[in-house]
């Protein structure tokens, strides 16, 4: 894990302060950046989110996916807690917290914003991060390459409708078109990109195609880093005014990823896969593609809105607790295949 990544959550807590203030301090230049849209899209922030995405989708081959019948057990687990259970756990943990437990606490014009976010949030598995995870658990690498780029073809098709029938749900006006460019812009054409360069680089050779990557690598995340100060630069206001609610929008979001990586471990030690498989499938299934929901969730709702500030929370807590799981995982791995070698 690079120094960056290491203090992800370091980084994003210095973003808040960074872009609170300069909200606080440069209000009109701030605005003028908001307003730099075409067709809803912000293009400053556009461009922020696909040098934020591209470097990552560069690391997926779609060539590896004829190995998924290899390890088809945990594939399915993975596939099954990505697609059946974490988005509708999400919604259902949403409107628990945000519209009951916590409602008297939170802006009451944003709750159906902040359940937006949150399943935004959880409806994108992740595609870059769980690379790390999975080597901190000394996963197998072909069995995560595989199922990653399987989750980026299925999130082509399946992140608008998934997303349109969970918003529908929980009673919120689906914007249809802006969903779909949303798609447009920030799963396939970032896809293609990376696949066409993908291809020109690595048709130099391996060596230059690993050395582009740790050039590029940094990119991503200050891309991600610069989103962030502009995202709290608009959201400045309402966190001064309720600072507890990054906290509140925390609790449904860890619950899920706890919930949803005891699960995916447990359903593949109950099938009997080996933990060089249960690891990064449990891994994959409890983290999520933040960068994506940020983006998503700007397009749709817009800076200012709870959706943009739920994703951002979703970025905040990513690292520790994603470290949190990788940790037990380690931790449990005499207790799994102790089970595995008494069946």
């Amino acid at each position: 894990m690079s120094f960056f990544e290491r203090y992800l959550s370091v980084w994003v807590f210095l973003c808040i302060v960074a872009g609170i203030a300069l909200g606080q301090v440069m209000p009109g230049p701030v605005q003028a950046i908001g307003a730099m849209e075409v067709a809803k899209v912000n293009l400053p922030v556009g461009a922020l989110i696909w040098v934020m995405i591209i470097p990552m989708l560069l690391r997926i081959d779609f060539g590896a996916l004829h190995q998924v019948r290899q390890h088809w057990k945990g594939i399915g687990v993975t596939l099954f807690v990505n697609w059946a259970v974490k988005p509708f756990s999400m919604a259902l943990l949403g409107g628990l917290f945000v519209r009951q437990v916590f409602a008297p606490w939170l802006p009451a014009d944003q709750l159906d914003s902040y359940i937006a976010g949150l399943i935004l949030l959880a409806a994108a598995p992740c595609t870059a991060m769980v690379f790390v995870w999975s080597r901190l658990t000394n996963g197998h690498p072909l069995f995560t390459l595989s199922q990653v780029a399987l989750n980026d073809l299925i999130m082509v098709f399946a992140f608008a409708p998934l997303v349109g029938l969970l918003l529908g749900l929980a009673s919120i006006t689906v914007p249809w078109d802006t969903l779909l460019v949303s798609v447009g812009l920030y799963i396939v054409v970032p896809v293609l990109i990376a696949q066409g360069l993908r291809r020109a680089l690595l048709a130099r050779g391996q060596a230059a195609f690993d050395a582009a990557l740790a050039r590029i690598g940094p990119w991503s995340i200050g891309a991600l880093l610069a989103t962030l100060v502009l995202l709290f630069a608009f959201q400045g206001r309402a966190i001064l005014a309720q600072p507890l609610v990054i906290a509140m929008l925390a609790v449904p979001i860890l619950i899920q990823v706890l919930f949803n990586a005891g699960l995916a471990y447990g359903l593949n030690r109950w099938l009997g896969e080996a933990h060089c498989v249960a690891a990064p499938s449990c891994l994959i299934g409890a983290s999520n593609f933040f960068e994506l929901a940020v983006a998503a969730a700007i397009s749709l709702f817009g800076f200012e809105s709870g959706a943009a500030l739920a994703t951002v929370v979703g970025v905040l807590i990513e690292v520790p607790v994603m470290l949190l799981v990788v940790r037990w995982v380690n931790r449990s791995k005499g207790w799994y295949e102790a089970a595995g070698a008494a069946r």
